[in-house]
């Protein structure tokens, strides 16, 4: 009786031992880098992003120009993704992601040391990140060849986006294909990097980058799907046939001729 006892009680333990690891395995699949967030903001909900009363009026000018509503739904925001702005500025689009992420979520703006310290954007950008009581933003000072740091741990991220700067970092002296290798190995599978600029002529490259301030979209596209990403879809929203793309800007105040790319990380 008691060695039936004793095989009873194992018996018990290695089930409970059993369903302990199932649970722990179901948790860790919860949280790995390759679980998706929810289920995108629909329309109704991005437009109540934008029209937040507590945003500042310079970004409200801006919207003119950017068409956030088209942006945020082409990028595919989620509540509680986890997003790096890269080039953040004064964070006009991090803070866009971050009322898109909501509470639960985080938006790492990214902002190159200068001169060994921190840029005066880095103070524009902490005191919005301050200021934001709907939403986190991470203001981080790191080099673009070297985003995966301590605090942008490896495959943690569901978004990345690099808006009207990417024609920029030749100039800068920054090694593009290190940068979006390391964009690459920032984001879990199945995350989004997005890259919007200024559209430059057929076979002009980058060559135009620090002249014309516009870059070829066709060359955007190579560079980065030579870090292993895959190309999804452009967003047409933002362009402008009738731009020659012969000057910086356009003559008539029409706006500039500009792509905005996504690709995802296999």
């Amino acid at each position: 009786m008691r060695l039936l006892t004793y095989r009873a009680r194992t018996a018990r333990r290695l089930s409970a031992m059993a369903v302990a690891a199932a649970m722990l395995l179901a948790g860790c699949a919860s949280t790995s880098p390759s679980a998706p967030s929810a289920a995108p903001l629909a329309a109704d909900r991005i437009s109540a992003v934008i029209a937040s009363p507590d945003r500042r009026a310079a970004d409200r000018t801006n919207d003119m120009r950017r068409k956030p509503a088209q942006m945020l739904a082409f990028i595919g925001v989620r509540p509680g993704m986890t997003a790096l702005d890269i080039s953040a500025g004064g964070g006009y689009t991090s803070e866009l992601l971050a009322r898109s992420a909501g509470p639960g979520g985080r938006v790492y703006a990214q902002v190159a040391p200068r001169n060994g310290g921190a840029p005066p954007s880095f103070a524009t950008l902490s005191e919005r990140a301050k200021n934001l009581s709907s939403g986190n933003i991470v203001p981080v000072l790191l080099p673009y060849d070297d985003l995966v740091a301590a605090e942008i741990p490896a495959r943690t991220l569901d978004v990345a986006t690099l808006m009207f700067n990417y024609h920029d970092l030749g100039a800068m002296g920054v090694d593009r294909t290190v940068m979006n290798r390391s964009v690459f190995n920032a984001l879990r599978p199945g995350g989004v990097y997005v890259v919007a600029d200024h559209a430059g002529r057929p076979g002009t490259g980058a060559s135009e980058g620090s002249t014309l301030h516009r870059i070829e979209a066709d060359f955007v596209r190579r560079e980065v799907e030579a870090a292993g990403f895959k190309f999804a879809e452009e967003g047409s929203f933002l362009r402008n046939p009738a731009d020659p793309r012969d000057r910086e800007t356009p003559e008539g105040g029409q706006p500039k001729d500009e792509f905005v790319l996504k690709f995802v990380k296999p």
